[in-house]
């Protein structure tokens, strides 16, 4: 899709989510002109326009705080950006990770709405996510993260692998033990995309560890 089919507002913006890409975490929300998104796309560094200012500005020009990008998606409507990025360090001017960081409400489903979602959860986590991959493969989804790895072939999954395993490494190094969750979470659906790709069903990885536990 072109940029000129993205519908800008009467002053030629667009409001853009930023979401990390690993954890999910909405990080901030700006508006991007066509010059920015252009920028962004170019650099691979988040670019907004700025209201109150009236010009471009470069996420983490003065921090150092860059939101990395790693896809951007547009919602049903053409009119909303979602930026999925790597943040490098808080995306917050007060500090915090993320701008969304007060609470208005908590606990806005019920017990009874707690419990349904609940109770519609068979099998473990692994083995539903690998369920979903499979999916996305045979669907191949329009936006799916997922089915554009495995469309992009076995090369870009291992680089991917080997990326998230590194990740892992310097994660548990250097960093508090959250960051080391995150990175051990994204490598293992790495791990299960190339196990999709290799058509190697979990079934025979978890035989394999039962083989070797006995």
């Amino acid at each position: 899709m072109s940029i000129n089919n993205l519908k800008f507002d009467k002053d030629g913006l667009i409001p853009a989510i930023v979401q990390d890409y690993k954890t999910k975490d909405v990080l901030m929300m700006a508006y991007m002109n066509k010059e920015a998104l252009e920028k962004t796309l170019e650099s691979g560094k988040a670019w907004f326009f700025s209201r109150s200012r009236g010009k471009l500005w470069l996420k983490g020009e003065t921090s150092g705080n860059y939101q990395l990008v790693k896809d951007i998606l547009y919602d049903c409507d053409n009119d909303t950006l979602l930026i999925m990025a790597k943040p490098k360090g808080p995306a917050c001017h007060t500090g915090e990770r993320t701008c969304f960081h007060r609470e208005l409400k908590k606990g806005v489903l019920g017990s009874e709405e707690i419990t349904e979602l609940t109770s519609a959860v068979d099998g473990s986590v692994i083995e539903q996510l690998y369920s979903v991959i499979l999916q996305r493969k045979k669907d191949k989804p329009e936006g799916s993260y997922t089915a554009k790895l495995l469309a992009e072939g076995l090369d870009k999954i291992l680089a991917k692998v080997d990326e998230e395993s590194e990740e892992v490494i310097e994660a548990a190094m250097i960093k508090e033990n959250k960051e080391v969750i995150w990175e051990v979470a994204d490598l293992l659906y790495h791990l299960l995309v190339l196990l999709a790709e290799k058509d190697i069903s979990f079934d025979e990885v978890e035989n394999e560890l039962r083989r070797r536990w006995k």
